[in-house]
């Protein structure tokens, strides 16, 4: 769909003791027959080994990174982290934080985590789960859906509505809002009842007592976005489904096509139901617990299951963005390059050379790992993963998913080890030793 398509359009030293060299890394790493694509360690009296890069030199390389796992666990640094950012950032080499995490504006996420992280960090080097949703506002076939009516969802309604709000949105309903208008749509007691907030629909609800040529007096939904983890996933499943077999989105009907077995697909969403967009696809996340808890992707997983079990097996059409996604590859190599011109230009470098190489650090094989590893830069350049063992995936547990698309490119301790084997595969790790 051409509305799919529119979403991708737009000095300090390291201070804590070494715990291993990066030769060293590589060298685990072979053993453990995990592929680094890395040349073989300089020698002692190489000139490249010697080398200290100038803190004026243009780095042909840069960093993405993720957040929760890799730089804080439930808020808290993780041992490494701000030391490892500042570094990057004390001597110009470019970074972007690339997180499946949503359900804040990129402004307020970006000013929690400066503050964590003790560097300046600023939305242009910030992508979360969500921000690429901002190329449907004025992208796709239809002319975007800036004046379009769209539902929204996630941790927070409220949240979730000022976000889209921001992103250029102008009519915006969440689940609490139909059910202050309608509470018989969920005949049990919800959380969205709880939620405070709830707005005055644009248009009343379809009762049933319309004609079809009264439809248009009656509120549409043009599109279902989830923002981040929802909480009340009884009522979200309910009010998705009951869009998901409307006739055009219109809440209370049932289209006709639905079961038709003459028509594509039995007709099931052939009938101008509203797209459902989901902003990240991962399963299980890192949180204080000891073990890894769902996330956005097992929600996703209910709603294909229903739709599933209602349907007798029909697939269920829906975009998902997020890692390991393609086009949220894509996204971040885009938002990186701009990133990186600007830093360059301040250090008064207008033609910086072309972004040789991105090393995505990351915790979790199934997005961070997978999707760096299926990237195909449109410029060419090399997205390198790096797997730490700091965030959902355990060593001893998980060491068998490792395979095709997740497995990393070498596996390290933690994000410091991470920054010191990229500057030694890079030949920078002289700069490192000089601090």
């Amino acid at each position: 769909m051409a509305m799919n398509r529119a979403i991708w359009g737009a000095r300090r030293g390291l201070l804590a003791p070494r715990r291993s060299s990066p030769a060293a890394v590589y060298r685990r790493a072979a053993a453990a027959n995990y592929s680094t694509s890395s040349p073989s360690p300089p020698s002692s009296s190489s000139p490249a080994s010697q080398r200290v890069p100038s803190k004026t030199s243009a780095p042909a390389f840069a960093f993405a990174f993720d957040i929760d796992g890799v730089l804080l666990h439930v808020a808290e640094p993780i041992p490494g982290a701000k030391e490892s950012l500042r570094f990057l950032h004390d001597n110009n080499i470019p970074f972007i934080l690339l997180t499946n995490g949503g359900g804040k504006r990129e402004a307020d996420r970006v000013g929690f985590l400066a503050e964590r992280l003790g560097v300046p960090l600023s939305t242009d080097n910030f992508v979360q789960s969500h921000t690429p949703f901002r190329q449907l506002v004025d992208g796709g076939e239809d002319g975007g859906l800036r004046d379009k009516t769209i539902l929204v969802t996630g941790s927070d309604y409220e949240r979730c509505r000022a976000i889209a709000r921001e992103y250029g949105f102008r009519n915006v309903v969440t689940p609490a809002d139909l059910l202050a208008a309608e509470p018989t749509l969920f005949p049990f007691r919800s959380l969205a009842e709880l939620q405070q907030g709830a707005t005055p629909l644009p248009k009343p609800l379809y009762d049933g007592s319309k004609s079809s040529l009264e439809l248009e007096s009656s509120l549409k939904i043009d599109a279902m976005f989830v923002f981040d983890d929802p909480r009340d996933w009884a009522v979200d499943i309910q009010i998705i489904m009951d869009l998901l077999l409307s006739h055009r989105g219109y809440l209370g009907t049932l289209s006709p096509k639905n079961g038709d077995a003459s028509l594509p697909g039995c007709g099931w969403q052939q009938d101008g139901q509203p797209p459902l967009y989901f902003s990240n696809g991962d399963l299980v996340w890192a949180a204080k617990y000891h073990l890894p808890r769902f996330g956005q992707g097992a929600f996703q997983a209910a709603v294909a299951g229903v739709w599933d079990r209602y349907t007798g097996g029909h697939p269920l059409r829906r975009t998902v963005i997020g890692k390991p996604a393609g086009e949220t590859y894509r996204f971040a190599e885009r938002v990186l390059t701009s990133h990186r011109h600007e830093t360059l230009r301040r250090m008064g470098l207008h033609e910086p050379p072309a972004l040789r190489s991105v090393y995505m650090v990351g915790d979790n094989p199934e997005s961070d790992i997978a999707g760096a590893n299926g990237h195909v830069s449109e410029a060419g350049t090399q997205w390198v993963s790096v797997l730490v063992k700091t965030g959902v995936w355990n060593e001893e547990r998980d060491r068998g998913v490792l395979v095709g698309r997740k497995k990393p490119g070498v596996i390290v301790d933690d994000v410091r080890e991470a920054v010191k084997w990229a500057l030694w595969r890079e030949r920078w790790e002289g700069l490192w030793k000089g601090e």
